[in-house]
């Protein structure tokens, strides 16, 4: 698997050769830099470490500070491990661009998805609601019963009910690159991905 780091940038369209109109997200991918290889010898398992856009060293820690420094790099924001990367020709403080990837490929794009705040039953898990009729008042986006009294006298766990909804870490496989500027480190991805603009993203292909 490789892939890469990345800031969404927001969303527009483009047209093909023969004129059909495709929904795109911009992802401003790279570059990312080794900040780390950990191996099954040292680690117990195999990956690579990558980490993307600068951050002030004041607002790094201590220990984070010397993370970068034996990478011979400055400290960055966003970090991410990739396993079954090839390893043998990787050395701590490379670069990696868009070139790893090409137009036509099929990835999968990891990212947080909007935070939407405390909502009801009818928008998080799209309840129908009650009657709108039959002299109900205040009924109309209520749960309705989230258990009974004699059995099981309590609610069950994972009962769908109102609460924070959104903040997930979302996966959503099989998007296709339909354009890459390589000089702008611009990836092009058909239809949308998960988080809000300027929230970083992690792209993967197997």
């Amino acid at each position: 698997m490789i892939g890469l780091l990345g800031k969404k940038t927001g969303m527009t369209r483009i047209f093909d050769e023969n004129g059909h109109v495709i929904p795109v997200t911009i992802v401003e991918a790279g570059p990312c830099f080794v900040t780390q290889i950990k191996t099954k010898e040292n680690d117990g398992y195999d990956a690579v470490q990558l980490g993307f856009d600068e951050k002030k060293i004041k607002s790094t820690t201590k220990p984070l500070q010397g993370h970068f420094q034996k990478a011979g790099l400055t400290p960055k924001r966003f970090l991410a491990e990739f396993r079954n990367f090839d390893l043998k020709d990787l050395k701590l403080g490379q670069q990696i661009s868009v070139d790893v990837f090409k137009v036509g490929d099929k990835i999968t794009v990891q990212g947080v998805s909007k935070g939407k705040g405390f909502q009801g039953v009818v928008k998080r898990h799209g309840f129908g609601g009650g009657p709108k009729t039959h002299g109900q008042s205040d009924r109309l986006r209520a749960p309705g019963s989230i258990g009974a009294s004699s059995f099981p006298s309590r609610v069950f766990k994972g009962q769908r009910m109102a609460g924070r909804m959104g903040g997930d870490k979302i996966s959503i496989r099989n998007l296709k690159i339909v354009n890459i500027i390589n000089e702008q480190n611009l990836i092009f991805i058909k239809g949308a991905i998960p988080g809000h603009i300027n929230g970083y993203v992690k792209l993967m292909k197997k």
